[in-house]
């Protein structure tokens, strides 16, 4: 199995632009006039150009505003502080800053699409500092 990404935008160019100034992403391949590729990453991403309004799944139109779904990135870094000023540089809007936990710190964000998206900076032993034992 491989995991692929694709994220809808309405703006292929202002995509590439966002997504490479924000997390070092370059474009790779270019799949027609609406698809392009970015490498860099653990996975790759796809940015697929699509107009607002438009049908995706279950009869949902496309819509750009700020919007939220359960499923959303996680992009862990090694300095938040770095990451989030990069972020913020390249578009992206910060719905909650820099937060610490048990396991590490965590910023809430979205891109200039409405795609909410997360930054994560492990400390300490990460996740396994709230894993529960067995039993």
């Amino acid at each position: 199995m491989r995991l692929l990404v694709n994220i809808d935008v309405p703006d292929l160019v202002q995509a590439v632009a966002f997504y490479t100034a924000a997390f070092g992403l370059t474009p790779g391949r270019r799949l027609g006039k609406t698809v392009v590729e970015l490498d860099g990453g653990p996975v790759p991403i796809y940015l697929l150009e699509k107009a607002p309004g438009t049908s995706g799944a279950a009869n949902d139109a496309r819509r750009y505003e700020r919007h939220w779904t359960p499923i959303h990135l996680d992009i862990q870094v090694d300095d938040i502080d770095i990451a989030l000023a990069r972020a913020v540089a390249a578009g992206a809007t910060v719905e909650n800053g820099v937060n610490t936990t048990v396991w590490g710190k965590i910023a809430i964000c979205a891109d200039p699409f409405g795609h909410g998206f997360c930054l994560i900076e492990f400390q300490n032993r990460g996740y396994d500092e709230i894993v529960e034992a067995d039993g």
